[in-house]
């Protein structure tokens, strides 16, 4: 089934950007829904559940115990009980990857943001893997706007937000998260608006074959 992924640096509209396209597609959207599929997957609240960013320290906080009780299929290592013991980054990473592939197998269409879908996913050849990016002047000025905060904690979260998505990327997919040869379409919202970049996607899919013309 055909799937776009969206990979976005902090505070560049990926986001939006695919909200659009699913709106103009009629395609599903996995995107804060995704925080949903991982909490129904490991039996946390959506709430304890970090939305949006790839921080793997947060999951390992928020879900691991839960995920030892109510998953014990994601470990692979069976000569230790999963209930007694903390599940390692690694086996998280694993849990996110069957939601990945569950959702994958649900729809016909499908339109994916952000949790190292783009690397779960390199090898489809039904995959459009697109890199949101901005100028860094424009997303920490995003920041300040959106979470109120001043210019210094606006640059830290920016900084921290990018870390932690390139990290997590890097780590369990030895794949540059950043580099764009990893990505069919970078687009650059310094240049082309969230409508323009919305219509740059959905072009590409019809050049595949997906949509109409």
């Amino acid at each position: 089934m055909p799937v776009i992924t969206i990979s976005r640096q902090y505070a560049s509209g990926g986001s939006d950007i695919a909200r659009r396209i699913a709106e103009r597609l009629g395609w599903p959207l996995i995107d804060n829904e995704f925080v949903d599929r991982v909490a129904r997957e490991t039996g946390v609240p959506p709430l304890e559940v970090e939305e949006r960013e790839e921080r793997v320290p947060s999951l390992v906080e928020r879900l691991a115990r839960a995920l030892a009780v109510s998953s014990p299929e994601v470990f692979v290592t069976a000569a230790e009980p999963p209930a007694g013991r903390l599940a390692d980054e690694a086996e998280l990473v694993r849990a996110t990857e069957i939601v990945i592939q569950q959702a994958v197998r649900e729809a016909p269409y499908l339109i994916m943001v952000g949790r190292g879908a783009q690397a779960c996913l390199a090898q489809r050849d039904d995959a459009l893997h697109v890199f949101i990016v901005a100028p860094r002047e424009a997303r920490v000025q995003a920041a300040v706007r959106r979470l109120n905060l001043g210019r210094d904690k606006a640059e830290e979260t920016v900084n921290r937000t990018d870390a932690g998505r390139r990290r997590y990327v890097e780590t369990y997919y030895d794949r540059d998260w950043d580099n764009a040869d990893n990505y069919h379409l970078v687009i650059n919202t310094g240049v082309f608006n969230y409508d323009d970049a919305a219509g740059l996607v959905i072009e590409a899919a019809r050049l595949r074959g997906w949509v109409g013309g």
